[in-house]
């Protein structure tokens, strides 16, 4: 039987210069890498570069805008406090609270200015000027930029100010959408809706109303009283409310 032949063995130099080839090849295809990075970096470097500025230049400006709101509102709150200080300190300061409260009615966000605003409108109403203070609730409430809630409050002064001299239809609708249960506004803009509701000779409107004002525990206790009274002289059942002095009066749970 024939043996197979002997696989050639391996010299030192044959190593040596297998090691040497791969070696090569490696410098080559580093060499090639690079040239192919430094072509791609004079090709597109200043396109990435540029955007890296623009991106950077846009983060710092939102930074530094950012901050400036923060500060910004934090110095108006800080005078609306000082104002409102002003304000109750007594008649005297009122009139320099009042100049306050028209300058931050001026400047700032929509929210914070219909806040100074409506305090300006208070303050003159305290100080006797109906007037003026009418004519600046109703300004904000007709301010499609100022938040709901200050244009619903602002509807409702503005009504109860004028109500005696309002057609007793136009109060029924300026406050139509505020009184409605489950509005913040329901009790208050309610009463005045069914006093209306009365002087338009519809009483069988303003019962209902009535009922409904004195049935719902979120309106102020006195104001379901006079609700539940006035809605029984009309005829219609409603829950007798507690008046104020009732209610202290009765004994507190534990």
């Amino acid at each position: 039987m024939a043996l197979p032949p002997d696989s050639p063995k391996k010299s030192p130099l044959d190593d040596r210069l297998a090691a040497q080839q791969d070696g090569f090849l490696r410098e080559v295809d580093e060499a090639l890498r690079e040239d192919q990075m430094v072509g791609a970096f004079k090709r597109y470097g200043r396109t990435v570069g540029t955007a890296i500025a623009v991106g950077l230049l846009g983060l710092a400006g939102y930074l530094y805008w950012d901050h400036s709101q923060k500060q910004a509102a934090a110095e108006r709150s800080e005078r609306m406090i000082l104002a409102l200080e002003k304000a109750q300190a007594g008649p005297s300061s009122a009139q320099a609270a009042l100049g306050d409260f028209d300058a931050l009615a001026k400047d700032g966000s929509t929210g914070s200015k219909a806040a100074a605003a409506l305090t300006a409108a208070a303050i003159r109403q305290q100080q006797g000027k109906t007037d003026e203070a009418a004519k600046a609730y109703a300004a904000i409430a007709a301010d499609n930029s100022a938040p709901q809630p200050y244009r619903d409050l602002a509807t409702l002064r503005d009504v109860a100010m004028r109500f005696d001299a309002m057609p007793p239809q136009q109060v029924v609708d300026r406050l139509k959408a505020l009184a409605v249960p489950g509005n913040a506004w329901f009790g208050s803009a309610g009463e005045l809706s069914g006093l209306a509701y009365l002087k338009l000779n519809k009483p069988d409107q303003a019962g209902p109303l009535f009922a409904a004002i004195a049935k719902d525990k979120t309106v102020p206790q006195s104001l379901r009283a006079r609700a539940s009274l006035l809605a029984g002289q009309l005829g219609f059942e409603a829950p007798e409310a507690p008046t104020p002095a009732a209610a202290s009066a009765a004994p507190q749970a534990n």
